[in-house]
């Protein structure tokens, strides 16, 4: 498999520059690429740094590096276009495109796409983290009339993460609660979410799969016996399908799909 170097270049988070490679090279089967990541080249020394980086690595592999970046300032820019890398910029590529179409000429200084910014906006994803984080694993019933979301399953489903990942990048107060053996014995809904039918949803999750994750947690236990795992992750079905709760299978699934998924099927809107 051929080896390629791509860096992921941004004067903020590199979140950006990160996403949108990534969903580039996503394309291109038969490479393994190697990644490294560098935020807040916000100066034209650092950017000199990082051309002796870049050139370092292409004299190493003797291949062009893949360099990707989310630079607003020309200057640092231009500085990064002149290393022995294939320079994409995501400015270049789109900027002026956009300026055109409005008749307009863009601001050129550093954006807050992923800084505080809106205090107002900031403030309610914290809310929304604080919220998934006091609700997590069904540790608390307070409150839980005010959840968006409460995802069910049974252990190691994805549903912390998913919860996490709703409430950073949507504003979503996702709690999720846990189903037990001793919850899966009934068909009924547990006690804690019952008053709550409406705000349920489901993950659900390959059993051979869910094994392989608890044998990592509890090797050769009853709690990661493949016969377990069949068992719970049936019962807990038959829960979601006689009670008309709609779920999802989490195995092949990323977060970022799950959670999109979740925002669909609930009818949730992002609250920033």
């Amino acid at each position: 498999m051929a080896r390629r170097t791509a860096f992921f270049i941004s004067d903020r988070t590199g979140l950006t520059s990160e996403s949108m490679g990534e969903a580039l090279l996503d394309q291109f089967e038969g490479v393994n690429f190697k990644r490294a990541t560098y935020p807040f080249v916000d100066t034209a020394e650092k950017a000199r740094a990082m051309v002796q980086i870049i050139n370092a690595a292409a004299q190493e592999s003797g291949l062009r590096p893949l360099v990707f970046t989310s630079i607003i300032n020309q200057e640092i820019r231009q500085i990064i276009k002149n290393c022995d890398g294939l320079h994409l910029s995501f400015f270049d590529a789109f900027l002026g495109t956009i300026e055109r179409e409005l008749g307009l000429r863009a601001r050129h200084s550093v954006g807050r796409t992923h800084g505080i910014g809106d205090t107002e906006r900031y403030d309610a994803r914290m809310e929304a983290v604080n919220f998934s984080l006091n609700h997590d694993d069904g540790v608390s019933g307070k409150d839980l009339k005010d959840a968006d979301v409460i995802l069910m399953g049974v252990s190691r489903s994805g549903k912390t993460p998913t919860c996490l990942y709703l409430a950073l990048q949507y504003g979503i107060r996702a709690a999720n609660y846990p189903l037990t053996p001793d919850d899966l014995e009934s068909t009924e809904l547990p006690r804690m979410v019952r008053p709550y039918k409406n705000k349920l949803f489901g993950l659900t999750i390959l059993p051979e799969r869910l094994q392989a994750i608890r044998q990592e947690r509890r090797p050769d236990s009853n709690y990661s016996n493949l016969n377990t795992c069949r068992r719970e992750v049936s019962d807990a079905q038959a829960m979601f399908r006689q009670h008309g709760i709609p779920f999802t299978n989490t195995t092949d699934k990323s977060v970022e799909e799950l959670a999109v998924s979740i925002m669909q099927s609930c009818h949730l809107k992002r609250r920033f």
